[in-house]
Parts: C-alpha cells; structure tokens; sequence
C-alpha cells in the first residue's frame, strides 16, 4: 500500500530537521488528469497522465530555500533533502523570509466542503467519450463548419502539508470539464466560437448538447463580422469574459505588487475608489467552489471576508513574505472570488442599453498595475434600440481602471459558474472604443 500524504509529508519535515534546517514545511500530492478529444466525429486523442510530488521550503541559518522532486523512493528523498539543506545556507540571508506563525493556523473551519466526487473518479474511458461524442454529434453535420473539434477532461487530486511548527492538514478534489471548439466558413474568413463548462462534482458538470450548442451559436453569430465604430459608449460586458476585467482591476493588490511600488492600490484601504455597485466577497468555504479549502499554502486558516465593499478596497493579499515586508499582518490568499449580484440579467441589461458595444471575447491587450492604464483588443455586438446587433471585431477599449470601474452603471444577477472568479453582467458607460 502507498505511503499516506500525512505520512509522507510529516518524514519530510523530520528529514529536514535531522539534516539541519531549523524549521520547514513539506507539501505532498498526487492527481490524476485524464483528456479525451474528438474531432470531426473521430476520437482524436486519448491523455491520461498521473503524477506524484514533493516540495519543501527550509529556514536554515537565517536562510530561505525551496526545493521540490517527483522522486519519492527513501534513498532518493534522503540525497534530496540534504542538498536542499546545503543549497538553503549558500543563498543570502533575507530578514523576511520567515516562518508563518502558528496563530494563524488557528481557527480552521471544520467543514465538508464536498470537493471530492466518486462519479468523476469513476469515470470510464466509454462515458469520456460518450459524453466528447454527444458534443461532436451536434455540429460535425453543420454545413458551415469547417472543423469540429470536442473534449472531455476530469481529474482528481490529493494534497497535504506539514511544518515543523505545528501544522498538519490534507484535501482532495475532483473536476470535470466539457468543451467544444467549432471553426467554420464567412467567405474567405474562418471565425472561430468556443465553449467550455465544468464543474467539481458529475452532477453539477453542463450538458454536453448545451455545451455544443453554445459554442455553435456563438460562431455563428461572428459570421459577416465587421470593424467596429470609434465611439464613447456604453459597454456591457458578457458574463462569461467579465471576470478577466475584474481580475485585471483585483491582480496590483496583492503584496508583490505593493512591495514593489508597482500597484495603483497603495495607501487606499477603505477609500471609494471605484462606484460603490461593486463589491466583492472572497469565500474559501463555498461548497463545490473552484478553489474552496480551509487553508492556503502557508497553512493560514481562511475565512470568509469582503475584499471590495461597495467601491472601497477592503483587503490587500498578503502572504507572510510580503506581510513581513510591508508591516502588515498576513490576509491568506484569495480564493473563490464573489462579485455582488444586482437584480436584472443580461437580456435585461441589454434591452435596458439604447446604444453601445455587446462584449463577448477579449482579442489580446495589457494593463499597467502601477497606473491602471490599460488597451485590450475585443469583439462582440453593436447594441441598437435595446437588442443586439451586428457582430463587430478589430476593436480596442482604452483607458484607466480605476476610472473605469468609476464608471460601472450596473452588476447583473447572471453569475459565470465556470470559474473560481464569479462575475456576472457589468455595464459601465462612456468607454473609449477604437475601431473604424
């Protein structure tokens, strides 16, 4: 029978001490990730990759390292353990870089979070493909299309970590992804559409017709495509590519970025910094949630917490690295990121708008954490008379973050379910869009 995680993790902490570091963490896992592709109504590719590993972060002399290895036979771990000692004491001294404190490992919330789903563990290599082949069977007749190409991918993970100073912890999960991506023909042009949905547990995963349906709309309805209008308008975006904005407005605020001096967030906790219809909860114990646990890496124990209220920054994220430096306390990192619903969806949203640009992907751009300036290339929908029109592309919106969350109109009630980031309909107004 395999070695236990908890088991392993507590011999590497052990190894660690005897081999002369004076604290470290070991962090173990196994998983399993399974891929199964049609195309064109063949079964094209068949992956199926399991993988074991090991990482230790030693304090040695004043000194920092972190290592890691997928060799875990006992010589081999051994030989890994003291060179990873020897390497930590050959590298300088940083003041910083010190052990999490044991009280922030208190308070862990005893809880099932139902991650783990025995019907994606059991999955067949006759219902993987089954399920990729339902997907393909909608579109592989259309005559428009040029290329069909669907996928099914499950996977089940099981980690667990240890520290010299108290910690112990184990979790597990289970995924299931279904996607279809369709290429079809607009006279000499080959617009391409694309969907993809999952979920944690078998239960909860898309119907993969759904899915391929979707993906086939969304093609076509790219086709007869134009370069869209410079105009200052309304934009709404679709719930599906709104979560990138807000995780490009959320990434300055984390430690690095304020340490640095490279973030537009510095020295504004609880000032109103975007319109107050924003606020954001990050929720670690949502159940089936994406990135749910009830720790982080550092063995912090996590709680639910507002980090956007009503337009104010309310938490920065901080680990103890960046805590140590910034001489703040650490937060625990940000999980399953919640976006504060509205009351209308985005039908509604849409037949509220007279004029404006429907988004409905994002072609490529940047932004400036240290600014918020930003350009992102896009395509999507004319907005004409509350309904969507024609499809527009070769676009770009440009402008500042902040000022354009200043900007935010409305939130929809349309969460996207497919992501760790749940970001519904936002409409913001006066955007600068570049086009013909």
């Amino acid at each position: 029978m395999a070695e236990s995680l908890n088991a392993l993790v507590s011999r590497a902490v052990s190894m660690a001490q005897e081999a002369g570091a004076s604290d470290a963490f070991a962090s173990a896992s196994r998983s399993r990730e399974v891929e199964t592709t049609v195309r064109d109504g063949a079964l094209e590719t068949v992956k199926d990759a399991t993988s074991n590993s090991l990482s230790m972060r030693l304090w040695v002399d004043g000194r920092y390292g972190s290592h890691s290895t997928n060799d875990l036979r006992e010589d081999s771990l051994k030989r890994f353990i003291a060179d990873a000692v020897a390497l930590t004491r050959a590298v300088q001294v940083d003041a910083h870089r010190v052990v999490p404190n044991p009280s922030l490992f208190e308070g862990r919330a005893e809880v099932d979070l139902d991650l783990v789903d025995a019907g994606v563990q059991a999955l067949t290599r006759e219902e993987r493909l089954a399920l990729a082949m339902a997907q393909n069977a909608v579109l592989k007749d259309n005559p428009k299309i040029i290329s069909a190409t669907s996928g099914v991918s499950d996977s089940t993970n099981r980690s667990a970590m240890a520290s010299s100073n108290g910690f112990t912890g184990e979790h597990g999960g289970t995924s299931l992804w279904l996607g279809s991506e369709v290429t079809v023909e607009d006279d000499g042009k080959k617009p391409e559409g694309w969907m993809w949905g999952g979920a944690r547990h078998r239960a909860d995963a898309p119907d993969p017709v759904q899915i391929a349906n979707t993906a086939l709309s969304r093609v076509l309805a790219r086709i007869g495509s134009v370069k869209g209008p410079t105009a200052r308008t309304t934009m709404v975006l679709d719930p599906s590519v709104s979560g990138s904005l807000v995780s490009r407005l959320m990434r300055p605020a984390s430690g690095r970025s304020l340490s640095q001096g490279r973030s537009f967030w510095e020295n504004t906790l609880g000032e109103r910094t975007v319109n107050e219809a924003l606020t954001i909860i990050d929720d670690p114990l949502l159940p089936r949630g994406f990135r749910s646990r009830t720790w982080d890496g550092e063995g912090i124990a996590l709680k639910r917490r507002e980090i956007m209220q009503k337009g104010a920054l309310a938490s920065y994220n901080l680990d103890t690295y960046y805590g140590s430096k910034l001489g703040m306390k650490p937060t625990g990192s940000w999980t399953n990121m919640i976006v504060e619903p509205g009351s209308r969806d985005l039908a509604a949203l849409i037949g509220a708008t007279k004029s404006g640009i429907y988004v409905t992907g994002w072609l490529g751009g940047n932004s400036d954490s240290t600014t918020g300036d930003f350009s992102l290339g896009l395509r999507g929908h004319r907005i004409e008379n509350g309904a969507i029109g024609a499809p527009v592309g070769e676009m770009n919106i440009t402008g500042n973050l902040l000022e354009l969350f200043q900007g935010l109109l409305e939130v929809g009630n349309d969460p996207w379910p497919y992501s760790s980031l749940r970001c519904p309909t936002l409409v913001f107004e006066n955007v600068d869009f570049a086009g013909a």
